[in-house]
């Protein structure tokens, strides 16, 4: 039967370096010989503070250690490095013949990832090694991602920044212009220009729009939001303010009950309830009076809100259902429904942020329900299917 190759997952044997820590040498040279066997690079200490010395100069990828030695007993030589920055996150296996169970818990509690009891067998060591190896390896892993996620997110932070200054500012001095023309000219308005002006003015207005929800999806997450008790019946009636014109001008319906306070950031939250809503109106059929439902209910009592909103707008097909939240992701052509694409991505990342979920539920041509979890302020109002429904129109 072959031993399990402490190697597996490694992308060089020169990657698997062990510091194996033993007073007596007939041990360091028995364990050094096993691993060598198996391409593995060894180094050897014969004192704890040696041992500390080594892994402190070069940081190994893992370590063997004994527990009963002169000077310094295993337990003592584990609990420095755990103290130490540079050597914290290097597993320590113990290798003892001491077999109680006291000596265990106390190798675990001095920071050991594992314990091994002498006389050992050859296939259970290198199995040890293997598996503490593989965590090494995804630790390192998941390490080098959270560097290229702060990486990515400094990027996101300078494109908002060149956003905001480089782009906005030349388009102001174009809808400034095209207005300036219009005052200076007041004829125009009855020539064949008037037409092209207007293209020039309704186009800086949606280039506007845009680069204002490029920001608001680039600045969403950047810090965790500070999160306070909020009126729910507030949030929602700002979101309407904002809407009031798209909802006059679409003829909307909206109903909703008595909304219950949450912990949150206010202006995401607004933002948030202002996507969801501002969605149903835009993809609903030409002709048809947008109808829009808010709803919610408690899906952990007293600690967690679920809300809806649901529409009778074209709704998605199951194929589309998995890709809605991607940014820039369109399901249609911008000429038949106007958008930036990033909406329902930057109401992902605000749920997220306060550590909710958000998911939708569709059928083509039968609307949606978009369902979102906020969490409950202490002592939250309960809100339910019977409280009075108001109306919005």
């Amino acid at each position: 039967m072959n031993s399990p190759d402490p190697r597996a997952g490694q992308t060089s044997a020169a990657q698997s370096d062990i510091l194996i820590v033993d007073d007596t040498p007939d041990n360091l040279r028995l364990l050094s010989a096993i691993l060598s066997r198996h391409q593995l690079s060894v180094r050897k200490a014969l004192t704890g503070q040696w041992a500390i010395t080594a892994a402190q100069a070069a940081p190994p990828d893992l370590i063997l250690l004994d527990i009963k030695m002169p000077e310094m007993s295993g337990y003592e030589v584990c609990r420095r490095l755990k103290a130490d920055p540079a050597t914290r996150a290097v597993p320590v296996i113990f290798i003892s013949a001491l077999d109680d169970a006291i000596d265990k818990v106390k190798a675990f509690a001095a920071g050991g990832a594992d314990y091994i009891t002498k006389p050992f067998q050859e296939a259970e060591v290198l199995a040890r090694i293997a598996h503490q190896l593989e965590l090494r390896r995804l630790q390192r892993q998941l390490v080098d991602q959270n560097q290229e996620l702060l990486r990515s997110n400094r990027e996101l932070e300078q494109f908002a920044s060149v956003v905001s200054h480089d782009l906005q500012q030349p388009l102001q001095s174009i809808l400034g212009y095209a207005k300036l023309i219009t005052m200076a000219y007041p004829t125009i308005q009855q020539s064949p220009a008037q037409p092209y002006l207007e293209n020039i003015t309704a186009a800086g207005d949606r280039m506007q729009q845009m680069i204002q929800d490029w920001l608001t999806y680039a600045q969403v997450g950047q810090a965790q939001p500070e999160l306070t008790p909020l009126d729910g019946n507030r949030l929602l009636q700002q979101a309407l303010l904002n809407l009031r014109v798209a909802i006059a001008e679409a003829g909307a319906e909206l109903t909703y009950g008595e909304l219950p306070t949450v912990l949150g950031s206010a202006g995401q939250l607004v933002q948030l309830l202002q996507n969801l809503i501002g969605n149903a109106l835009k993809f609903t059929p030409q002709g048809t009076v947008p109808q829009i439902n808010l709803t919610v209910e408690a899906e952990v009592e007293g600690a967690v809100w679920r809300f809806g909103v649901h529409d009778n707008g074209i709704g998605i097909a199951p194929e589309h259902l998995g890709q809605i939240f991607e940014a820039f992701h369109r399901l249609h052509d911008a000429q038949t429904y106007a958008g930036s694409g990033i909406g329902l991505a930057t109401c992902q990342k605000i749920v997220e942020c306060h550590g909710g979920r958000i998911w939708v539920e569709s059928q083509l041509g039968q609307g949606c329900t978009f369902y979102f979890t906020l969490p409950a302020a202490p002592l939250s109002k309960t809100a339910c299917v019977s409280s009075p429904v108001a109306k919005y129109t």
